[in-house]
């Protein structure tokens, strides 16, 4: 049975499968988060289609549909019967028209039980535009600050383990924020995935008051932070980690030469940025010492001549914080930080209810490298 559903009543769904029946290239410019791919046509097969559409007209482009999709059908009906069996289905295209529509007859003909999206992956984006085109979010963010290496990331995964909502926008960015960032990362996702995987993020946080965030600047590599986001964590909770000097040259250095080769290429690429920066001779001198695999000399110059100056956080306790932590042992600090978060007025209360409206006491700026 085909029945429609809209796309807030479809995210509400604990037990959904999405399933995106465009095609490969629209998926990969953006689609909802964990959906699956089964194009009705591939993009060429698309692109004729809507060739003949135009030049032809309407009847005839319907006919060459047809022709491409009815090879895939049972393919199609296989692998949606078999998610059917543990899943609430719902197939979306562009708009909601011609492919979803398709399907979704042919499968209900069937006594198969799927559901279309109306409006298809473009009310999906008016959904995701609504939530983040506002002053600011409504989550009462806690905002993790401090020097590199101290290990902002980690903490935040310990955090999210522990149960405590947690925006990791550099995860869902698939970048560090840095010139290094992308150092043994794949590729990063579109800005409507990124903007998808914020909102999802941040819906599922919402019976939970605060959400745990990083300092981010507005850029995240490609991908730009929303407003409404950096407005949120402008007016947040601030905490101060810091570490010692010889714990965050170990953990950066742990962390970026953790790949094939100690990702030497990839790290004196990302030096070689730095020209405009440190001059040409300190790159070429830092990019041999990386290609003598002294890492631990590169990362401390960099710490001490690049980036601490450049960020300008304290390197132990400060008043200018709501909370300061020592991060040299990171399951401790997380603990402190986790108990802290929990005595906070707005934890545990839905954001309609919790957090004020606090003046604005920190400057997304600082975060910018």
């Amino acid at each position: 049975m085909m029945k429609g559903f809209s796309i807030d009543e479809a995210l509400k769904e604990n037990n959904a499968c999405f399933i995106d029946v465009r095609s490969e290239g629209e998926f990969a410019e953006g689609s909802i988060p964990n959906a699956i791919n089964m194009p009705l046509f591939t993009n060429e097969e698309r692109a004729k289609v809507g060739t003949v559409y135009k030049q032809i007209g309407t009847e005839e482009a319907k006919r060459l549909g047809i022709k491409f999709a009815s090879p895939k059908l049972p393919v199609l009906y296989d692998q949606i019967l078999n998610l059917s069996k543990n899943k609430k289905v719902f197939l979306y295209c562009w708009r909601g028209g011609m492919r979803s529509k398709y399907i979704s007859s042919i499968l209900g003909s069937f006594g198969m039980d799927v559901h279309r999206i109306i409006g298809g992956y473009k009310a999906y984006r008016r959904h995701v535009h609504d939530y983040l085109d506002q002053a600011a979010i409504p989550h009462k963010c806690i905002v993790l600050h401090g020097l590199t290496g101290v290990g902002k990331t980690i903490v935040l995964q310990k955090l999210e383990a522990m149960g405590i909502s947690t925006l990791d926008l550099e995860g869902l960015a698939l970048h560090r924020g840095s010139a290094y960032g992308k150092i043994g990362l794949p590729e990063s996702p579109s800005q409507k995935d990124f903007e998808s995987c914020i909102v999802h993020h941040l819906k599922n946080a919402e019976n939970f008051g605060v959400i745990v965030v990083e300092c981010e600047s507005r850029r995240v590599g490609k991908l730009i932070v929303p407003t409404s986001v950096l407005n949120a964590m402008a007016k947040g909770y601030r905490v101060l980690m810091y570490a010692s000097l010889e714990a965050r040259v170990q953990r950066i250095t742990k962390e970026y030469t953790n790949g094939p080769d100690n990702n030497i290429k990839g790290l004196q690429y990302s030096t070689s940025l730095l020209r405009k920066s440190l001059g040409n001779k300190v790159v070429n001198e830092l990019n041999q010492k990386i290609e003598e695999r002294k890492f631990s000399e590169v990362i401390l110059f960099l710490l001490r001549n690049y980036y601490d100056p450049l960020y300008k956080y304290p390197d132990s306790s400060s008043n200018g914080y709501d909370l300061t932590v020592d991060c040299d042992e990171l399951d401790e600090a997380t603990s402190k930080i986790a108990n802290w978060i929990s005595q906070l007025p707005e934890y545990g209360k839905p954001v309609e209810d919790g957090g004020d409206d606090r003046a604005n006491r920190g400057s997304i700026k600082e975060c910018e490298e």
